[in-house]
């Protein structure tokens, strides 16, 4: 699909499932992390996921969900020293770094704008590399909301001013592009294929591409 991009000054992008695969988040939540807190607790694995799976649940849409100190205190295992097991599934999707030199060659404004921990980042950052191509890098624990809330929008143009009808949002999730859809964002990109290891979903309501290269 084309782009004009000259209607476009600034571009956010998510992380998690948008620049880097999300097998690696998936794989950590949904068993890597299950086997652990089995073992602690001398419980079987599948009364282990059922018990996390329903906390998960039970804080989806807020800061906790991406908090690392919070899971770290709520299941009584060092999460950032348990995704340092399996951190050679960190991945960055194909295209993304031709898309980055693309953005800063075209001269435009990029932020990376993540709901995920500042611990995470800082993991996913030293392991990709990623961090030079950005002109600013916000966590929402930063903001103090989610990206699920529609107030963060506003609450990031204090933070980095941007002109919505000139913006581009990345994200691979639908919610998080219906808030920023209401704020006025205007160029809104959803990613089809978050997970390397699942079949790509294409959105019903936003424009779905499985990779950034389907832009430039």
């Amino acid at each position: 699909m084309q782009i004009n991009w000259n209607e476009i000054d600034t571009v956010l992008l998510d992380m998690d499932g948008t620049l880097l695969d999300r097998h690696f988040d998936d794989h950590f939540w949904l068993e890597h992390l299950p086997k652990r807190f089995a073992a602690k607790n001398g419980i079987a694995l599948d009364a282990a996921k059922e018990k996390l799976y329903a906390m998960f649940r039970s804080q989806e849409n807020t800061l906790n969900w991406t908090d690392l100190d919070y899971w770290s205190e709520q299941v009584g295992l060092d999460i950032p020293m348990l995704k340092l097991e399996i951190e050679h599934l960190i991945a960055v999707h194909p295209d993304v770094i031709e898309f980055l030199g693309f953005l800063r060659s075209s001269g435009k404004t990029v932020h990376l704008v993540t709901n995920a921990h500042g611990k995470t980042l800082s993991l996913k950052m030293k392991k990709t590399r990623l961090g030079p191509y950005f002109d600013e890098i916000i966590s929402a624990h930063d903001l103090g909301l989610p990206k699920e809330e529609g107030a963060f929008w506003g609450e990031l143009q204090k933070k980095i001013p941007y002109d919505p009808a000139r913006t581009m949002l990345g994200e691979d999730s639908e919610t998080n592009l219906r808030t920023a859809d209401e704020y006025g964002i205007k160029h809104l990109i959803y990613i089809s294929a978050p997970n390397s290891q699942l079949p790509p979903k294409p959105s019903e309501r936003f424009i779905s591409v499985r990779t950034f290269g389907e832009l430039f």
